[in-house]
């Protein structure tokens, strides 16, 4: 997630233009006691579900004023070390099974229980400081990029094997801009070639990518082809809305209709995704709101708390994106859900037990449900490839949370692993 940091900077002074050395020394004195202080951004208030800012927000810590974020970083990334498993086997439940790990974080920050998840996302490229203000990168031509002497990507993330999970990088947008630029995605596409792409978070969503239909296929065709241009080896992923309802799908149906329209080809997308939460859509209420664009409607579906862990709505909401695949030729492409969990407090009735049977049920619906005429025949005809879990840790929403704030697996992170294990046996 994209958020900005605060800095506070020493007052600028005057000074005349003859000096005595007792005036430059107090001067020198005068500098030597300012400081630097970063404050690590608030979580952006979300209006999700249905309860007071005030229980959801909560502190955010202040770094020291000596160390920049990527020195954050990297004394977190210290805390654990283990020998990283082997990738996990395609199409193996643990392959299947991946992990949100909020706001540019590396999975090395975790005590991960065995087997992890074969797969991550954390809402970013793979490096958190938005380095294309301060530094360029120069493109020579299609798949070709002249870097500066030491300009490159400063990865926050380690290569795959060496965290034993695969990383699948997101280009952000507010507006249909992206995040990073376009000489920054295709830097980093050459410089950690072989990944799947996403592109974009929830653009359906106002606090979150916030693009009109129009907006994000320009957005989206200028990233696809950037990345396929620095890495062919690369997958696209269309980025995934926040849920799929007829309401969300109109949006949808925008996007792929102004795409054509525009460049007069189908809209190239290797992997469809999906978020699969249960939320109300409802303007200025607790929810996901209207979609960008959608101004004028006032009401989706009108879903209630109790209906957040829904099974049976997940899968309706699967059926229903294969469909509008399976109509636009699309059926033979990989279905990922790329976010989806349990958002709800615990004082709304969403318990360990409740949200550890929500967790195991949904693998196993997502690993088995399947349907001859809008599955992935190369799947055996499974209607979702893989899906990502809600999330390793995040304090706005914490009920879902895999590991504790120092990095310790929960229970919960414990059910997860024994229900991979008990599946691939």
């Amino acid at each position: 997630m994209l958020q900005d940091t605060d800095t506070s900077t020493p007052k600028s002074h005057r000074f005349a233009a003859t000096f005595t050395y007792a005036t430059l020394a107090s001067c020198l004195l005068l500098l030597s006691a300012c400081t630097w202080t970063v404050t690590a951004p608030v979580p952006t208030a979300e209006p999700l579900v249905p309860t007071p800012q005030s229980a959801l927000s909560s502190a955010a810590p202040t770094l020291p004023a000596s160390a920049p974020p990527a020195a954050q970083f990297e004394a977190e990334s210290s805390n654990f070390h283990s020998q990283p498993p082997p990738l996990a086997e395609p199409y193996s439940l643990r392959w299947r099974t991946g992990v949100g790990i909020p706001d540019g974080k590396s999975p090395m920050i975790y005590a991960w229980t065995k087997p992890r998840p074969g797969w991550y996302l954390n809402w970013s490229v793979g490096y958190t400081e938005t380095m294309w203000i301060t530094d360029t990168v120069k493109s020579t031509g299609p798949g070709k990029l002249s870097y500066g002497k030491t300009v490159e990507p400063r990865f926050h993330i380690p290569p795959d094997d060496e965290a034993g999970m695969e990383f699948a990088p997101m280009v952000r947008m507010k507006d249909g801009e992206l995040a990073p630029p376009l000489d920054w995605i295709a830097a980093t596409a050459a410089a950690r070639p072989g990944h799947t792409w996403l592109i974009g978070n929830e653009p359906d969503v106002r606090w979150q990518d916030n693009t009109r239909p129009e907006d994000y296929a320009t957005a989206y065709h200028d990233a696809y082809y950037t990345i396929k241009s620095a890495d062919p080896t690369a997958q696209v992923a269309i980025g995934g809305l926040s849920q799929i309802t007829p309401l969300r799908l109109a949006y949808l149906n925008q996007v792929w209709n102004h795409y054509a329209d525009t460049y007069g080809e189908e809209m190239p997308v290797d992997i469809w995704t999906m978020h699969a939460f249960i939320l109300q859509e409802k303007s200025d209420d607790w929810g996901v709101d209207m979609p960008p664009g959608f101004e004028d409607d006032s009401t989706g579906m009108l879903w209630q708390i109790d209906d957040h862990d829904d099974l049976a709505l997940v899968q309706e909401q699967i059926l229903r994106m294969r469909q509008w695949m399976a109509d636009r030729g699309q059926k033979e492409k990989p279905l990922w859900i790329t976010e989806y969990g349990i958002l709800m407090p615990t004082e709304y009735g969403f318990d360990e037990e409740r949200v550890r049977r929500f967790l195991v049920e949904s693998m196993d619906l997502f690993a088995n449900v399947r349907n001859p005429g809008l599955g992935y025949a190369a799947d055996d005809d499974r209607l979702v490839q893989r899906w990502v879990w809600f999330s390793a840790g995040y304090d706005l929403y914490p009920t879902g949370n895999l590991f504790t704030a120092d990095g310790q697996p929960t229970d919960l992170m414990r059910t997860l692993s024994a229900h991979i294990t008990g599946s691939d046996d």
